[in-house]
Formats: structure tokens, sequence, C-alpha cells
């Protein structure tokens, strides 16, 4: 019997990984942890949205929050504001602007090596930034460094959660994969969502090969005992992909 190919991302996302998967030769199963959820419009979220061309850069960490965003600009703007120039960490999130909103996106260094805050700090624009406002679209949680960086440099920082991540149980037939170990690979991208699954993995999971979309994740991978991480140039399914086939 072939082994599956375990993932982890939630929604659109994990659909458009699991059929990439799926065109490169490799049986696939979802490991349903993570419930991506907008969140209602209180009245902060709404003044920000109204003073949206108050912002001179605007970055987004997700492609879920790319579409809230979206979303928010097409009721309250029916023209697009000019002048605001829009970042992201991943080409994904990239993608999804530049299709729902026709924005040029800042993206980190294509030598980077890996899509990461880090890398996008190390943008060239992004190093002064007195008088500068900036918007950070995002879910709730999550790291502070993208905010803190950009305080520290001048810039008057706005993080605005437009969704919840809520974390799940894995199903019975999932608890026993990672228990047993029984997969080819398991695929995370997210460090909140490989902290959930470390509390089910048992140590024949802990020895299957891990890929993961960042050194750091890598490092919190090898924390939290597993054996073999394997870290992607980044979080697209042809990263993930080319990262598995050296698995």
């Amino acid at each position: 019997m072939t082994l599956p190919v375990l993932i982890t991302r939630p929604g659109p996302r994990g659909s458009a990984l699991a059929e990439a998967l799926h065109q490169a030769g490799y049986p696939v199963e979802a490991l349903a942890a993570m419930q991506l959820q907008a969140l209602p419009e209180d009245a902060a979220m709404r003044q920000v949205w109204l003073e949206i061309d108050h912002y001179h850069k605007i970055v987004v960490v997700s492609p879920f929050a790319a579409g809230c965003l979206s979303e928010a600009l097409d009721r309250y703007w029916p023209q697009l504001p000019v002048g605001i120039d829009y970042y992201s960490v991943g080409q994904t999130t990239a993608a999804a602007l530049h299709e729902q909103l026709g924005v040029r996106v800042h993206l980190p260094p294509a030598n980077a090596g890996e899509d990461t805050s880090e890398a996008l700090l190390r943008l060239a624009s992004l190093q002064a930034l007195t008088h500068q406002r900036v918007l950070i679209v995002a879910g709730e949680g999550g790291r502070p460094l993208l905010a803190d960086t950009l305080a520290a440099r001048g810039a008057q920082v706005t993080r605005l959660a437009v969704y919840q991540r809520r974390l799940l149980a894995p199903s019975s037939p999932m608890q026993a994969h990672l228990a047993a170990g029984d997969y080819r690979a398991l695929i995370v991208t997210s460090g909140e969502l490989l902290e959930h699954l470390a509390k089910w993995c048992q140590p024949a999971a802990l020895n299957q090969p891990l890929i993961v979309s960042s050194r750091r994740l890598a490092t919190l991978a090898e924390r939290l005992g597993f054996c073999a991480p394997i870290v992607a140039s980044g979080a697209t399914p042809p990263a993930l992909i080319a990262a598995l086939a050296r698995a």
C-alpha cells in the first residue's frame, strides 16, 4: 500500500495543495486541525477601512487576510485609493492581492531563499519609515515581529486582525496515523499548527519526514522532537513538493 502525504493547510489553499500533490503523483490525505473564520466587522475595523487612504503601506500576511481586505475595499472603496504600497510575505498572498485588487505587490527578494517575515523586512523600502503609516492585515495572534520591527524603524503601525484560527482535534483516523507514523510525510506551514499536532505525534511519527516552509519552523520542529524536518524554499505548492521529493 502506498502511504499518503498528510497535509494540514486549511481552506482553499489546502485544496490547491492537495490538487498539486495529486498531479505530482502523491496520494494525499487532509488532516483537518485548523479552521479559519473571518471576524465580524466592528467599529474599529470599519474605521480602518474608511481611512484606508491614510496609509502609506499595507502588509498582508496570508491569502485569507488578502480575501478579507479585498472584500472590505470592494464594499467601501468602489475606486481603489492610489498611492498605497502593498506588501506580502508569500507569493500566494501576492497573487491573491493582484487577482482581487489588481495591485502590484512587493515581495521578499527572489534570492531570499524562503517566504518569511524576516525576508520581507530586508526590503530596502521597509528600512526607514519615519512619518509613514503602515497597516498590517492579519489573523488574531501570530508573531509580533513585523509590527515591532516596523515600529522600531519609525512607522506608525496599525495591526488589524480580520480572522481567527480555530484549532481542532484531529479525527480518530488521523490520530491513528500520527500515533503509528504510517504516512509518507507530514506537511506543516504554521508554527501554531505544528505545536498543536505534536501532542498526538508518537515516536514513529516524530521519525517520519516533516516538510516545513521555513528554517524557523524547522527549529521549532526539532525542539518539539521531530527528527527529520525538511525545509522547503517557501510555502507554495511547488516549493513544498520539491522538498517532499527530497524526503
